[in-house]
């Protein structure tokens, strides 16, 4: 007798499309692939999985941790490649990290980094939870600067990408 395996939690099917998306590629889209590094991911934060299984208040941080390993990850595997660029901003770095002139600045920073590829990929991680903690409501005005502030870093990089380039914007 054959017994079932539990359904994937929401999160672990969002983690996996995340992956899915962030190493397509790799995989070529393949889920059995995004799953194997998925499974890397998660087996190198095993810790702190279990104590998110013990104590479900810590999902934020697992969720956080997660991301911060797939982009680490990600920058390690465009690095040997010469005709690709890489550059990863944390947006929660600093409290005033996410403000539309600090925006700006690192959103420009990384632009100017990318500049000299053909192809490139800009992954902005944790401007979600900088501008609407997950501790704090989500008020009108916290909601309204998250998506002014997505539709800001959506326009600069359209507006100071080369037509000939081919850059990837992710937000995690």
């Amino acid at each position: 007798m054959v017994k079932n395996k539990p359904a994937p939690s929401r999160d672990d099917l969002r983690r996996l499309h995340f992956i899915n998306a962030l190493f397509a590629h790799a995989t070529g889209h393949d889920l059995y692939l995004a799953n194997q590094i998925k499974g890397a991911i998660t087996f190198s934060l095993d810790e702190l999985a279990a104590q998110t299984a013990a104590h479900p208040e810590f999902a934020a941080q697992f969720d956080l941790a997660f991301n911060a390993a797939a982009a680490d990850l990600l920058a390690k595997l465009f690095a040997p490649l010469p005709r690709r660029g890489f550059f990863h901003w944390d947006a929660s770095l600093t409290l005033a990290a996410a403000t539309p002139l600090f925006t700006r600045a690192e959103i420009m920073a990384g632009l100017r980094h990318l500049a000299p590829f053909r192809e490139a990929t800009l992954l902005v991680t944790n401007l979600r939870p900088a501008l609407l903690p997950p501790s704090r409501r989500a008020t009108p005005r916290r909601q309204r600067d998250y998506e002014e502030a997505l539709a800001f870093i959506r326009a600069l990089t359209a507006a100071r990408t080369t037509r000939s380039a081919n850059l990837q914007l992710l937000f995690l």
